[in-house]
C-alpha cells in the first residue's frame, strides 16, 4: 500500500471524525436556523436574502440582532457595534485557538477563522489538550457538517416558515442553550472554573437588566477574562501537592 493510500486513508477518517463530532451541533441549531429564514421573511427578507445572509455571517445570534435593526431609522455604526457586542466572544475565541492553528497555511486559517463557532472553538480546545492534533481536516469536517446545513435549514425556514408552528411552544428552541450548557460544563476541571462562571454569569444577567441585551454578552465575556487574568497567575504560584 502507498503512502499518499495511507495519507487519504487518513485525512479521510480524520474528515470523519470531524463530522461526526459537528453532527449533534447540527441538531441543537437547526430550530435555531429555520427560525431565522422564517424570521427573515416575515421582516422584508427575500428568500435568496435570508438564505445569502446565513452563507456569509454564519452567526445566528448576530444574524438575529441584524434583523431586529436592518430597516429600521437606526445610524449604521450602531448596527455594526451592536453585532459585534454579540460576537465579542469570537475575539477571544481567536486569540486562544489562533496557537493551534499557526503552524497551518493562511489559506487554512482563514477558512478556519470564518468556521469559527462556539461548538467548533469548544471542540477544538478539547481535542488539542487530550493530546490529539486538530489537523485542518478534521477542523474541515466539523465545520463543513454545521455550516452547509445552517445555510440549507435557513433556506428552508424561509421557504416554510408560515408553515411553521411556533417554536417556543414546543420548546424545540431549548436544545442550543442545553448544548452550550453542555460544552460550559466539560470545562469544570480548569482551575478557577467556577468562581469564573459564576462572576461572568452574574454580571451578563445584571447587564442585561440593566442595559439590556446585546451588551450583557461582552460585559459577561470582560468580567469573566478579567477575573482569569487575576486568579490564574495566583493560582500557578500556589505550591501543589
Amino acid at each position: 500500500m502507498t503512502t499518499e493510500v495511507l495519507i487519504g486513508r487518513s485525512r479521510g477518517r480524520d474528515f470523519l471524525d470531524g463530522a461526526r463530532v459537528g453532527l449533534p451541533v447540527v441538531v441543537a441549531s437547526m430550530p435555531f436556523a429555520v427560525l431565522f429564514g422564517a424570521l427573515a421573511v416575515e421582516n422584508g427578507f427575500t428568500v435568496f436574502e435570508a438564505t445569502l445572509m446565513s452563507a456569509l455571517v454564519f452567526g445566528g445570534a448576530s444574524q438575529m440582532v441584524g434583523l431586529e435593526l436592518f430597516g429600521k431609522n437606526i445610524a449604521p455604526w450602531l448596527v455594526v457595534l451592536a453585532i459585534f457586542a454579540v460576537n465579542f466572544r469570537h475575539v477571544l475565541y481567536s486569540a486562544t485557538i489562533g496557537r493551534r492553528l499557526a503552524h497551518w497555511p493562511i489559506a487554512h486559517q482563514a477558512v478556519a477563522y470564518f468556521l469559527l463557532t462556539d461548538p467548533q472553538f469548544a471542540e477544538t480546545e478539547w481535542r488539542a489538550e487530550s493530546g490529539r492534533p486538530a489537523s485542518f481536516v478534521w477542523y474541515l469536517g466539523m465545520g463543513a457538517t454545521i455550516y452547509v446545513p445552517w445555510v440549507i435549514e435557513s433556506g428552508l425556514g424561509a421557504m416554510f416558515g408560515k408553515l411553521i408552528p411556533d417554536t417556543h411552544v414546543l420548546g424545540i428552541d431549548f436544545l442550543l442553550p442545553i448544548y452550550f450548557l453542555g460544552m460550559v460544563m466539560s470545562f469544570r476541571k480548569r482551575p478557577f472554573w467556577l468562581p469564573i462562571v459564576l462572576a461572568s454569569g452574574i454580571a451578563s444577567i445584571l447587564a442585561y437588566k440593566l442595559i439590556g441585551s446585546p451588551w450583557h454578552v461582552p460585559v459577561g465575556a470582560i468580567v469573566g477574562v478579567t477575573l482569569g487574568a487575576f486568579l490564574l497567575p495566583a493560582g500557578k504560584k500556589t505550591p501543589t501537592t
